[in-house]
């Protein structure tokens, strides 16, 4: 405004004084605001807090917790250093914060990708009361967030694994077809027992019908294998087939544990990567958890006769083998069938591989014009 009315006093003098009180006015005001803004060191603190560690493809929350040190008001800019990966390079957000209070701001990122996140600086902008002047306040809180697969939904399927201590309760009956052979303990009969259970030498020592109890099968073993070859970095839905075979084995994995079972991971492409060798021990969860979360595809087509050896001479007990890979052809997956007809001989094999979905619905689709035909 003051360079205006100095522009209006080149043709009348009479305004020239009004424009340099103008102008002394604004530098006075420019002066007051950055005292105030200034003299105050610490007038703004800012504390990133993040959980341990992210879930891939969940939504993760980060809060920042914002304190206004000044005797006023501020208008602030934030503007947090996110890591790479998300490419967000215009994140910010504008709040006003009252005078001596505490707020806290709170986003959600969702990771796409496994691995290892930095989180940088946090820069601050504060305006002054009269928003002639802005301060710039960094605070230098690097931290780094490993990224894992999705231990989100390995705990919404541990409910499924506690099923058999429902059925104990009597919450939930399930229909079992046979029984187990392994033998727990003997217990007096009662009705609905299975009469062929029957333990006669029992009866006659006690005097009473006794009845021979059976659970399931416990300490097996359970490999997921994984394919980390070129047909599993097909994208679907933001994430990578190895991304979606990673959180199912860790599902797989976590349930096999509760239920008291040894879990192991292998993983492989044109060589073997990763050979964790099923157990049942406290920290085997955790063991697998950091095997998982910094594996990445390769452009390299999968070995799978160097599986199978690598197989027959480190799992020597007869094992599940889950087998997460993908089949672009038929012809590929001949190509492979005596390989794994070879697993299946000495384990119990099951092969996942995965639907293109996009693909199927194409196809299944009517043509309306000579472009879809």
């Amino acid at each position: 405004m003051a360079a205006v009315i100095f522009v209006i006093s080149y043709f009348f003098p009479s305004f020239f004084e009004a424009a340099v009180l103008i102008l002394v006015m604004l530098a006075m005001a420019i002066l007051v605001d950055t005292i105030l803004l200034y003299t105050n060191k610490n007038g703004i603190r800012a504390e990133r807090r993040l959980p341990d560690r992210f879930s891939i493809g969940d939504e993760g929350i980060v809060s920042i917790v914002l304190k206004n040190r000044y005797g006023f008001q501020v208008q602030i800019v934030v503007i947090d250093e996110l890591p790479e990966q998300f490419q967000a390079r215009n994140w910010k957000r504008n709040l006003l914060l009252l005078r001596h209070k505490t707020f806290t701001l709170t986003y959600t990122v969702q990771p796409m990708t496994r691995g290892e996140y930095v989180f940088y600086n946090t820069n601050i902008l504060v305006q002054g009361p009269l928003q002639l002047v802005k301060r710039r306040f960094v605070f230098e809180n690097k931290q780094v967030v490993k990224v894992y697969p999705s231990y989100l939904q390995m705990r919404r399927y541990r409910l499924l694994a506690i099923s058999n201590k429902l059925q104990t309760a009597g919450i939930k009956k399930i229909r079992k077809l046979g029984h187990s052979m392994e033998f727990e303990q003997i217990k007096e009969y009662v009705r609905g027992d299975d009469y062929r259970t029957i333990n006669w030498k029992a009866t006659a020592r006690k005097d009473a019908l006794m009845v021979n109890n059976y659970t399931d099968e416990k300490s097996q073993q359970i490999y997921c294998l994984i394919n980390k070859g070129r047909v599993m970095k097909m994208p679907f839905e933001g994430m990578s087939l190895l991304d979606y075979a990673i959180n199912a084995s860790l599902v797989l994995s976590n349930v096999a544990l509760i239920r008291q079972d040894k879990a192991g991971i292998i993983s492989f492409e044109k060589n073997l990567d990763t050979f964790l060798p099923a157990d049942k021990k406290p920290v085997q969860m955790n063991l697998i958890l950091e095997s998982l979360y910094r594996q990445q595809t390769d452009f390299l087509e999968a070995d799978f006769e160097k599986l199978f050896s690598v197989i027959r001479h480190k799992v020597t007990n007869r094992s599940l083998l889950v087998l997460f890979t993908n089949f672009e052809s038929l012809e590929s997956l001949n190509r492979e069938m005596n390989t794994l007809k070879k697993m299946a001989k000495y384990h119990l094999l099951l092969v996942v591989f995965f639907e293109n979905t996009e693909l199927k619905a194409l196809t299944d689709s009517s043509a309306t014009s000579l472009e879809d035909i």
